[in-house]
């Protein structure tokens, strides 16, 4: 689930969408014939908890299964385990995924350089490692290890999630999760000596870390909750400002205490220049207001950009007191405004780079900007100086998706990232001022993308609206409605699925699968309002257009319901949930990760409430409550419907769509499933919502999930084991 906190402070969308959890046992030898196997399911205890909203009675039988501290919630846990890992154990094949998996996995993957002080940082990992390392070198001297997120902790479950520095590159702050928890700590270090200069900062949540000078830094989070942290709704958001040398304590709220401030979502950053903090604050994941303060006169008073949330706008850059803005107030697919700071309200702005019918993102590097535009979701590069002035179109190696182009405005080269659901990740280095570009960096990975090819379609959805989809194979691929495919969707907060090169998707495709997904509605392919055409009372559009997806690949021969799998995570996971509770009969496996699952109690927990903009609560109206009863995936599994083979994955750390949503989902299936398909819950330890996960808990979990997949497939083994490279 996107959160805006992040986005609105670095103008970035994080999403997390992953796989994680499951429940059973099967027996192992499957035919291509149905198997004749009963899966014998914990017993999970019914403790009925009537609510009674809008005169509407809603019966829960597993409430108690919310309580994440409980000794009982923790024998469920274990015994669910137990009986999903003895399933996943029996598939002949499991070890052959993992280790091919493993092979493929296993090339260097080096980031692009940034320049902070004296030094030069890049991320790197030589393969299998965890978690990436941040090395550093001086001028041309060898590289060196800065920071070994693995050392953090033995499992590799800690991981690093955002590094920052001073203005004068000699102190660095980085953050921590543990467990995958979406609470942090930060830990401040003299960056010379990487000694430890004063205490670890605690409880930070939804944060980026932005240095003023060299004196401190502006950091968000909430009270401490008073129950569980896991799960304990968060909702007034706050900016700290820390001074260095000080204790966390004495540290200053900025913005967020007074109630005409109260926000889910608060954050704050610095402008390169030092001159301007700017704020964001927003109740939901969609719309923001924007706040401004001169640093400069220390009297200054905080002055609104933009004062309501009916837009999503952000400060790009300033250029002395013109502020570059990014905006899509009166125009969905966004634009670029400018507007002098001392009068910076909406009547003043004047287009800079105008809206188009494609959607645009932006990016500052050196002293440009760059347009990243989507078309169909394939991104085109447009380069402006700040005068206007259109520099050239950025010629790509190919048709896919390309991101980066930031840096400081005294950058001289900048660097940015190409793939293809078929080409892995490459990195360049460019130009601004010529335009050219040279390869950076390349993977010496065992993937040969000649292999393989992807293309875009375009099918039409119950109300007649056209919908693009990317599906890739391997070339020489029979249409003949055989082939094992995995119809993966997303459709909410905006996010845009665009191509990009995945391992475990290139071992999916090895083994003589097809891949495909579609742009459904929700998303942010087409701006805000195909967006806005996916929330709330339009939500079952997603669903429709993901039906009609499975429904294209299977009448043009791609796949059929027998080899069919639907695959999505946290928005995606409501997106399988309900798909497949209301057409059980379309796919042969559904596989939710980490998913929304209960929507009439959602926005109870952590940040839940702010997803209000996309869901709607059922504490809105009684028309919005039957509208989420009428879709809930925890409340339309019906007693004597045979579901598709279901394996849920979830985190017992997951903060974000707290697991209690997959505990009731795999309950109500548990016990209402007909037939011997399985319906199982795969629960990761010590896991969250995606963010950190241990390269080698990442490389289990998919090795469980696709010998399910082709397991429940009918498969006796992997369709197109390549004897060279999987071992079993």
């Amino acid at each position: 689930m996107k959160q805006s906190s992040n986005k609105l402070i670095m103008n970035k969308k994080f999403i997390f969408i992953h796989f994680i959890a499951s429940l059973i046992f099967v027996a192992c030898n499957p035919s291509k014939k149905e198997k004749n196997s009963i899966v014998n399911y914990p017993e999970t205890t019914k403790k009925a908890v009537i609510d009674t909203l809008f005169g509407t009675q809603i019966i829960d039988n597993y409430r108690w299964l919310e309580d994440d501290k409980s000794a009982e919630t923790e024998s469920w846990v274990k015994a669910q385990n137990e009986v999903t890992f003895d399933y996943l154990k029996n598939i002949p094949y499991r070890e052959a995924l993992k280790n091919r998996l493993s092979e493929l996995w296993n090339y260097e993957k080096v980031g692009t350089p940034f320049k902070e002080g004296d030094y030069t940082y890049f991320y790197k990992n030589d393969g299998l490692q965890n978690q990436s390392v941040v090395y550093r070198q001086k001028d041309k001297g060898e590289p060196e290890v800065f920071l070994d997120p693995n050392t953090f902790s033995e499992d590799g479950s800690t991981s690093l999630s955002s590094l920052s520095f001073s203005k004068d590159g000699k102190t660095a702050a980085y953050s921590i999760s543990e467990g995958g928890s979406d609470w942090r700590k930060v830990i401040i270090i003299d960056v010379e000596s990487k000694n430890v200069k004063e205490d670890t900062l605690v409880d930070v949540k939804f944060s980026g870390v932005s240095f003023y000078k060299n004196e401190g830094f502006y950091y968000s989070s909430y009270d401490k909750p008073k129950r569980s942290e896991l799960s304990a709704k968060t909702d007034q958001h706050k900016l700290f400002y820390h001074k260095l040398g000080t204790s966390q304590k004495e540290d200053i709220v900025i913005f967020g205490e007074k109630p005409s401030e109260k926000h889910r979502y608060v954050g704050g950053y610095v402008t390169e220049d030092n001159t301007f903090l700017v704020i964001t604050a927003a109740v939901s994941t969609s719309g923001n207001k924007l706040f401004i303060k001169d640093l400069s006169n220390p009297k200054s008073e905080l002055v609104a950009i933009v004062n309501d949330t009916n837009s999503d706008t952000y400060v790009l850059d300033n250029k002395g007191t013109t502020l570059f803005l990014q905006t899509n107030l009166n125009a969905p697919n966004q634009k670029v405004v400018t507007v002098d700071v001392s009068n910076p309200t909406p009547e003043n702005w004047k287009d800079f780079i105008p809206e188009t019918e494609n959607v645009l993102n932006c990016t500052s590097g050196g002293v440009y900007l760059f347009a990243d535009y989507m078309v169909d979701a394939v991104t085109k590069i447009v380069q402006y100086d700040f005068d206007g002035k259109m520099i050239r179109e950025v010629k790509l190696p190919g048709v896919g998706s390309a991101g980066g182009f930031g840096g400081k405005k005294d950058a001289k080269e900048l660097y940015f990232s190409f793939t293809n659901y078929n080409t892995p990740s490459s990195s360049f280095k460019f130009n601004p001022k010529t335009g050219t570009y040279e390869l950076y960096w390349k993977p010496a990975i065992d993937f040969d993308a000649n292999d393989y090819e992807s293309k875009q379609v375009f099918y039409t959805s119950k109300d007649g609206t056209k919908i693009p989809m990317m599906i890739t194979y391997k070339k020489g691929t029979k249409l003949n409605g055989k082939n094992p495919t995995i119809l993966y969707g997303y459709g909410g907060f905006n996010v845009s699925l665009t191509p990009y090169f995945s391992v475990v998707n290139a071992v999916w495709m090895e083994q003589g699968g097809v891949y495909a997904v579609p742009n459904l509605r929700g998303g942010g392919e087409y701006g805000k309002k195909w967006h806005d055409a996916g929330t709330q009372m339009k939500k079952q559009n997603v669903f429709d257009d993901f039906i009609a997806a499975a429904e294209y690949l299977i009448k043009n021969k791609y796949t059929s319901s027998e080899y069919l799998a639907i695959s999505g995570g946290s928005n995606g996971g409501l997106l399988v949930g309900a798909t497949m509770t209301q057409r059980p009969d379309l796919m042969k496996v559904a596989l939710p990760a980490v998913g929304v699952l209960d929507m009439l109690r959602y926005h109870t927990f952590t940040a839940g409430a702010g997803w209000a903009y996309d869901y709607g609560t059922a504490d809105d109206s009684k028309e919005m409550l039957d509208y989420l009863k009428g879709y809930s995936p925890v409340h339309n599994v019906k007693k004597g419907v045979k579901y598709p083979a279901t394996l849920i994955t979830t985190g017992d750390h997951d903060d974000r769509v707290v697991p209690a949503h997959s505990f009731k989902f795999a309950a109500e299936l548990q016990e209402k499933q007909t037939g011997n398909n399985p319906t199982l819950i795969r629960i990761e330890t010590n896991a969250g919502h995606g963010a950190g996960k241990p390269v080698s808990k990442i490389i289990e979990e998919n090795a469980d999930v696709f010998g399910f997949t082709f397991f429940n497939m009918g498969f006796e083994q992997l369709p197109n084991p390549p004897k060279s490279k999987i071992k079993s």
